[in-house]
């Protein structure tokens, strides 16, 4: 029997293949895909019900059988091999990488195999503003910083942390329990129950500034209940506010970095993204250091008030250069 995970690429690339070849024996077919021909007659029949939404007579693929020979006469869009563009292997990449260092993966293997296929097939092409977003979300802090919440968790012991809140752009001292590491939109996060704030925590690991292992074992609370992350981390509170924001290219790593919504490709490389915020300080540091990278459309009060610090500071520096 074929598996799951063998199966679904090899029905990915069954169709287009078929195309190429129309009328090609089954028993052929089955020998290019390294599967017996009762392997792959199920395949063609589980193809036979796929098809465009809707799903009536003429959405689903159809294929014709003439005695041992296959054809298919509509593809219902899958017409060619998959491809991946540079941005989209990149991510594919960087989930990957940590998704092999995560316990309990069943069969890291298989994922380094996987990797590497994909860097042989990627090759070096990197669009504009990917490097950065691979840097942030795979920096050197993150492997080291997944390297002790390991020893932390297969030790079953608890966690002395220095982490960065970037809310509140301040950093904080924590002791933690582990509870287990998890990847969201290809972010490695450590979840684990929060002596300071008693309760669960998710803490993005590029974020952990310095981590040790405690001789104390973990000891959450019974009640401590993993976070549900199946329709994504960010929950929109009803006092955020919400920026509309012009990235140039330098500064498309923002919306690799921080929640945002209504992602726009715009012309010269730049993106057009809303950002929920809760504290109009914190926004404004974040803008001014980002330089002449962005611009603010939305809200008004945002982009006076932006334009009024900017020119404070150079007002200050003015005044310090000219005393020395």
């Amino acid at each position: 029997m074929s598996g799951a995970q063998d199966r679904l690429p090899r029905l990915l690339a069954l169709v287009p293949y078929l195309l190429a070849r129309p009328g090609i024996r089954i028993d052929d077919a089955a020998a290019d895909f390294g599967v017996s021909a009762k392997q792959l007659r199920k395949d063609l029949e589980l193809l036979w019900m796929c098809g465009l939404p809707g799903y009536g007579p003429g959405d689903l693929i159809d294929i014709s059988f003439d005695e041992d020979t296959v054809t298919i006469t509509f593809d219902a869009g899958m017409n060619r091999p998959l491809r991946l563009t540079g941005a989209e292997a990149t991510a594919l990449l960087v989930a990957l990488r940590a998704l092999v260092d995560t316990p309990g993966v069943a069969d890291a293997d298989a994922i380094r195999r996987a990797v590497a296929k994909i860097e042989a097939a990627a090759g070096q092409a990197r669009p504009a503003g990917v490097a950065v977003g691979l840097g942030v979300r795979e920096g050197a802090g993150a492997a080291k910083a997944r390297e002790v919440v390991q020893r932390a968790l297969g030790a079953g012991r608890a966690l002395r942390m220095t982490y960065y809140t970037a809310s509140k752009d301040e950093m904080t001292e924590r002791v933690v329990d582990p509870m287990r590491m998890l990847i969201v939109d290809g972010r490695g996060y450590l979840e684990a129950w929060c002596r300071r704030a008693e309760d669960v925590r998710l803490f993005r690991l590029d974020r952990i500034d310095e981590a040790v292992v405690l001789e104390e074992a973990a000891a959450a609370p019974p009640y401590a209940e993993p976070t549900d992350t199946s329709s994504g981390l960010f929950r929109a509170e009803p006092d955020q506010r919400t920026a509309t924001l012009v990235l140039e290219p330098d500064a498309r790593w923002v919306s690799e970095y921080y929640p945002v919504e209504d992602v726009q490709e715009v012309d010269g490389g730049r993106l057009r993204v809303s950002m929920r915020y809760a504290d109009t300080s914190w926004m404004v540091r974040l803008l001014l250091g980002l330089g002449g990278e962005v611009r603010v459309e939305q809200p008004v009060e945002l982009a006076q008030r932006l334009r009024r610090q900017a020119a404070e500071a150079v007002a200050r520096m003015d005044r310090h250069l000219a005393a020395t």
